[in-house]
């Protein structure tokens, strides 16, 4: 019997769950891939292409350089699960039957109800986002003077903010533009929730290239020229990107699934609570004991080996495999430097110090994403975008 396996999303999830499937399903399976683009984006070098537009060839890989010819691929929006039919619902195509679906689509930016805020911000969430980003930093430096320099803020300093805040620093020196540049962060520290150790570098490289670091106190409303926050004053911006939080894709909203902010809950083998459905990514909470999975890519492309696995095993009523989540080290770039923590040796290093900076960081965040394009097309597109990473 020929079994339809349908995965959605082509992010991390998505296109990793394609890649095990690829090599695991059985050759009667038909293996269908929807997402409402045709490319995977290595998102956590999108912010490389705020500086310089044309990195985004090296950070994009069409669906072709990752499907087999064997594969279906339909670009269409997700609009919802209808798991009593089993099928997908798209906004432009007609329903796609499945016997088993992979949900992969991601996140989508949170707001948490802050007045203004999704009318006045920027995001980081695709190659076109990250354009966006550049052309308005771009205009705006244009109309600045070194007496009144633009305005730059960025809500949010998780990895997103900083990196963000990294790379614009970047295109202001680069380009001598008159820019100020301000991280935003409702919680006490930068980098919430990680080791301070790790805090305290990427301060240190963030305030040595220039931008100013503003903690514990949460933007209460957004309007078209400035902040304001719970206790301190208004901050003007010219530009304000806002990388503060994620939530599940509106497409789940009505899916019969058990969730949390309308992210799907699954057990350690991502089946969620209907056996036909898996999901992991940022579109899942997986359980994983005390402490869900984080939403990370790296906990994403770990997670793309096992649900291919395991929905194979679903077909063949083999029991699943349980996974758990092995956290193998923090790499995060300050434009073209980098600061690495904990990094165990299965990223290829093993050093006696906690936390480093310099070249070997530099050289290990690329390693990192060069790996990651090499798994889901060859060895051959990582050394193309090797000087881009």
């Amino acid at each position: 019997m020929t079994e339809n396996v349908v995965v959605l999303g082509a992010g991390y999830a998505g296109a990793g769950a394609i890649a095990t499937l690829q090599s695991r399903l059985e050759t009667d399976a038909r293996l269908t891939w929807i997402a409402d683009v045709d490319y995977h984006l290595v998102l956590h070098e999108a912010h490389r292409v705020i500086r310089d537009p044309d990195v985004r060839s090296d950070v994009t890989f069409s669906v072709d350089r990752i499907a087999d010819p064997s594969t279906q691929f339909i670009r269409d929006e997700v609009v919802g699960l209808d798991t009593d039919e089993r099928v997908v619902e798209l906004a432009d195509g007609e329903d796609v039957e499945y016997d088993y679906v992979v949900v992969g689509l991601g996140s989508q930016t949170a707001y948490y109800g802050i007045p203004g805020l999704e009318e006045h911000s920027l995001t980081l969430k695709s190659v076109d986002d990250a354009l966006e980003i550049h052309d308005a930093v771009t205009e705006a430096s244009l109309e600045a003077t070194r007496e009144e320099p633009a305005q730059i803020v960025i809500g949010g300093a998780g990895l997103s903010g900083i990196q963000t805040a990294g790379e614009i620093a970047e295109f202001r020196d680069t380009h001598r533009a008159p820019i100020d540049i301000h991280l935003v962060e409702a919680l006490e520290e930068i980098f919430p929730g990680n080791d301070p150790e790790i805090q305290r570098a990427l301060r240190d490289l963030l305030e040595d290239a220039g931008v100013q670091i503003h903690t514990d106190d949460p933007i209460t409303e957004a309007t078209e020229d400035h902040i304001e926050f719970d206790e301190g004053e208004p901050l003007d911006h010219d530009v304000l990107v806002w990388t503060g939080g994620i939530t599940g894709r509106d497409a789940m909203d009505d899916a019969d699934l058990e969730d949390e902010h309308n992210r799907v809950t699954t057990g350690a083998n991502f089946r969620t609570t209907d056996e036909r459905v898996f999901a992991i990514g940022d579109s899942a909470i997986v359980d994983q004991g005390d402490q869900p999975a984080p939403p990370t890519a790296q906990a994403a492309w770990q997670a793309a080996e096992v649900v291919g696995e395991n929905v194979a095993r679903a077909i063949e009523n083999r029991p699943l495999k349980t996974w758990e989540y092995e956290d193998k080290g923090t790499v995060v770039s300050v434009g073209e430097e980098a600061v690495a923590h904990e990094v165990t040796p299965a990223f290829g290093v093993s050093l006696p110090v906690d936390t480093f900076g310099g070249v070997p960081a530099q050289t290990l965040k690329k390693l990192i994403a060069a790996r990651w394009i090499a798994d889901i097309t060859s060895w051959n597109e990582a050394r193309k975008s090797w000087s881009s990473l």
